[in-house]
């Protein structure tokens, strides 16, 4: 588990840092603007599509049955059920992919961002159109990768966001200049494109057999219909969210429905290279092991994942309020990027951080779940989640701004935690004292940090910003103050006995000893 999550872990922080330079590059060509407010706003549609019927396809649904067959030697059965449900999720995608088309305007105009101004509403629209190519691609990819990683095959499904961030990165460079956000969009379309392409190419060397079917007799396909049903719920609730905070922000004013997906993107730095990757790996592990009634294994399984998980986000949680003007202002405050979006962005972070733990937590505890062939729980829980955001973001809008639609999505993610954590709990039992009294002190040394954080906070926020030109010193001072705290935090938990450092630190000399 530790040497895959390793693999996942290493290409997730190449595909974050790669994420993060398109968002650079993006930033300096739109900044916060009007036009760049539509081309987020026109990503929901077709991010929903994607998340509910290719994600929630050939996510939790497939892979637990999927993983079944394989793990008992059925090979030709496993493909039939491959090519059954992919043939099935592909013509569902196109069909409903035509209906969004014809009514892309009134979808923009009355759910997703009604407070544009007009001219940012027909670009919306256009751009909404223009993505929907995008769900299919992006779709085959979440296929493949699902029959990949039921096969223990992590290096490509790891590696495909890369060419997908690539992708992006060559339209803000090549096209944006030109083309606006319309550039975007296709570097969008040639990422999915790639993203599916090496996908494919791992699946046909490892033996694909498609054969498209709609035959409903297909053994196992049953099965992925009774758990994918709640799943598509379960997508559609969490990209119901986003919906939701693009509806307020866009009504907040211009700049908002930007600043908020700004801060998202750095957010889901830490949360994608460390929740994404563990959940990742341990994922079709546990479903083999539910598959073979191991259960004490799958609680060794996800109480293995939680430790490391809750050790590292406590203190990127820190890390993300404390230090989140200079974050912003060293990784966006160039060219449209003004003092006043940094200062946007920095209060959405900050709102933002406080949820890391909760999302880091949901991700790990919702796949052990389906791992467990049930979806309903999950789902429930996801639709109460989506019914507080709105009540709470309906409250906090209008007393925080954007910031309050943040805090909003990240409270709500803390009491999802909470309740999975508790169903749980009466489902299989506790995961052991060693969880909690490595929770508690990774909790105890994140306090310690916290307050050097917060003391050097400022000062270097005024050595950050741009506003009088860059400096080597100013970067230099960012990660000497970063490494320090970071430090801080270690040096704690290594006096405190934290469990995961000390596991950590042992495995480091075995290897060495083997050297």
């Amino acid at each position: 588990m530790a040497a895959n999550a390793t693999i996942v872990a290493a290409a997730f922080v190449v595909s974050r840092v790669l994420g993060l330079l398109r968002e650079i590059l993006i930033a300096r060509q739109f900044g916060t603007s009007g036009d760049y407010d539509a081309y987020v706003a026109a990503f929901r549609i077709p991010d929903l599509l994607f998340l509910v019927v290719m994600s929630g396809a050939f996510g939790s649904a497939f892979i637990p049955v999927f993983a079944g067959f394989l793990s008992r030697g059925e090979q030709d059965r496993a493909w039939r059920l491959a090519s059954a449900v992919l043939t099935y999720t592909v013509l569902t995608l196109l069909v409903v992919g035509q209906l969004v088309f014809l009514f892309a305007g009134p979808l923009m105009r009355d759910i997703v961002a009604p407070g544009l101004a007009p001219p940012q509403q027909d670009l919306a629209v256009n751009i909404t159109r223009l993505l929907l190519l995008s769900p299919l691609l992006l779709g085959l990819g979440a296929a493949a990768q699902g029959m990949l990683q039921a096969q223990d095959a992590f290096t490509l499904p790891a590696v495909a966001p890369i060419l997908y961030n690539l992708g992006i990165i060559a339209g803000a460079l090549l096209l944006a200049p030109t083309m606006g956000v319309y550039g975007l969009a296709f570097g969008v379309i040639v990422g999915a494109a790639g993203h599916a392409g090496i996908q494919f190419v791992g699946l046909i060397r490892r033996g694909m057999h498609f054969s498209p079917t709609l035959s409903r007799r297909v053994q196992g396909l049953g099965e992925v219909a009774r758990l994918m049903a709640p799943r598509l719920v379960g997508q559609a609730a969490f990209q119901i969210n986003f919906i939701v905070m693009t509806n307020f922000a866009s009504r907040l004013g211009e700049s908002k429905v930007s600043a908020i997906n700004y801060a998202y993107q750095v957010f889901m730095l830490p949360h994608g290279v460390l929740a994404l990757s563990l959940s990742t790996v341990i994922f079709p592990m546990m479903a083999r092991q539910y598959e073979l009634n191991q259960l004490d294994d799958l609680k060794v399984t996800l109480r293995g994942a939680l430790g490391p998980l809750i050790f590292l986000t406590f203190p990127a949680s820190v890390g993300l309020f404390a230090f989140r003007t200079s974050i912003v202002q060293v990784l966006f405050q160039f060219g449209s990027f003004s003092d006043e979006s940094t200062r946007l962005v920095a209060q959405a972070l900050a709102y933002f951080s406080v949820g890391l733990v909760a999302f880091a937590v949901v991700e790990a505890v919702t796949r052990a779940f389906y791992a467990m062939h049930d979806t309903r729980t999950p789902v429930t829980v996801a639709i109460v989640t989506v019914i507080a955001n709105i009540a709470l973001s309906a409250y906090l809008a209008p007393r925080l701004g954007h910031g309050g639609l943040a805090l909003s999505i990240a409270l709500t993610t803390i009491v999802e935690m909470a309740i999975l954590l508790t169903v749980l709990y009466r489902r299989i039992g506790g995961l052991g004292r060693g969880l909690l009294e490595s929770t508690i002190k990774a909790a105890a040394a994140t306090a310690i940090m916290a307050v050097v954080a917060l003391r050097f906070a400022g000062p270097l926020a005024q050595v950050t910003d741009p506003s009088d030109g860059r400096s080597i010193a100013g970067m230099v001072m960012f990660v000497v103050t970063l490494g320090a705290t970071g430090i801080t935090y270690l040096v704690s938990a290594y006096y405190l006995r934290a469990p995961e450092l000390f596991e950590t630190l042992d495995r480091v000399r075995s290897r060495l000893r083997r050297a």
